[in-house]
């Protein structure tokens, strides 16, 4: 018997669409896999810090603040230094004597803190300053420091080059006044803004950083 006819494709059948053809070898080894950095793996830190030592010039830390990709929560807590504090900068870090009271001791605030950095990026500003108050070292290829990013500065019509100040920025990009008062800086607000403002340029500095790696 005649063998049955195979039906016409219709409109909506994908396959009777042209397919798009493949990239030639040569140019798919020039685009490099770009994906952004999952979510989950992604937070911000900002730390205050209180003087000790000498005319309290050391600079020791008294608050660390971490949160996630959506600007939750995820570590707060008053770090008891190991050196008496001298001087508390109030002004700056917010800290008072009495939040000393129920602080935790640097070793376990240290322990607790790494254990939340590792495997993570990690984003700051000027986080230098916060890995050094931690007595830390975190891999610069999942350091992200949105006081060193040309894009942002561009963004907020700053010269490139030129670290700019976290409150300028968030006022600029994110609308937001952030370090007002006279009671001293928050670190939970200053790390959401800063995860904030790495999510404004989060794509294109991702594949900026893929094009153009760091060196360690």
């Amino acid at each position: 018997s005649d063998l049955p006819l195979k039906p016409a494709p219709s409109s909506n059948d994908p396959t009777s669409a042209p397919q798009p053809k493949p990239f030639p070898r040569r140019l798919e080894k020039r685009l490099p896999a770009f994906s952004l950095p999952q979510p989950g793996k992604t937070v911000a830190i900002d730390c205050e810090m209180v003087g000790t030592g000498p005319g309290g010039r050391c600079s020791d830390l008294a608050r660390c603040s971490i949160v996630n990709y959506h600007g939750d929560v995820l570590y707060d807590r008053y770090v008891r230094p190991v050196a008496p504090i001298v001087d508390y900068r109030t002004r700056w870090s917010g800290i008072r004597r009495q939040h000393m009271a129920n602080a935790v001791p640097f070793g376990k605030a240290q322990r607790q803190i790494l254990r939340l950095l590792a495997g993570r990026l990690v984003v700051g500003h000027a986080i230098h300053n916060d890995f050094q108050a931690l007595g830390y070292r975190h891999p610069k290829a999942l350091t992200r420091d949105t006081s060193r990013i040309p894009l942002l500065n561009r963004r907020a019509g700053f010269p490139e080059g030129v670290p700019i100040s976290l409150k300028r920025l968030a006022k600029q990009l994110l609308h937001k006044d952030i370090q007002v008062g006279r009671s001293g800086h928050s670190s939970v607000e200053d790390a959401r803004a800063t995860m904030e403002l790495y999510r404004v340029v989060e794509a294109e500095w991702e594949q900026h950083l893929l094009l153009h790696p760091e060196p360690e």
